[in-house]
């Protein structure tokens, strides 16, 4: 179940990012062994990578001026108001398998992406 905060300098959400059970329990396994409480996932945007653009996840323990934050459980995510419009509706999931192992990121408003994955246009 999600629920929509409002924290200080940040906007309440209705849509925007999902986090997956499997990648929920992972991030709140991560935090568990920083010893940390405070810290949200960060979900960034940056310029770069093969197709333009790329994913930046980490943990973040500062709260921006126009952050979106969504809470899945005990665990927050973080979104800054120039991402945002990136990542509506986009899905963060935790695979491990023999071929993978880590976050990946399914976003409807990617209109293309490199073979790495981490990258978009």
């Amino acid at each position: 179940m999600t629920a929509d905060v409002t924290l200080e300098n940040s906007i309440p959400v209705i849509d925007g990012i999902q986090l997956t059970e499997t990648a929920s329990i992972k991030v709140s396994t991560l935090l568990e062994q920083e010893g940390r409480d405070d810290l949200a996932l960060r979900v960034a945007v940056q310029p770069g990578g093969c197709s333009g653009l790329r994913y930046q996840l980490f943990f973040d323990d500062r709260s921006l001026d126009g952050d979106v934050v969504k809470e899945f459980g005990t665990v927050r995510v973080v979104t800054d108001r120039m991402s945002s419009p990136y990542l509506g509706g986009a899905t963060i999931d935790f695979v491990d398998t023999i071929e993978k192992q880590g976050f990946t990121i399914d976003n409807p408003n990617a209109g293309g992406s490199c073979a790495c994955g981490d990258s978009f246009s």
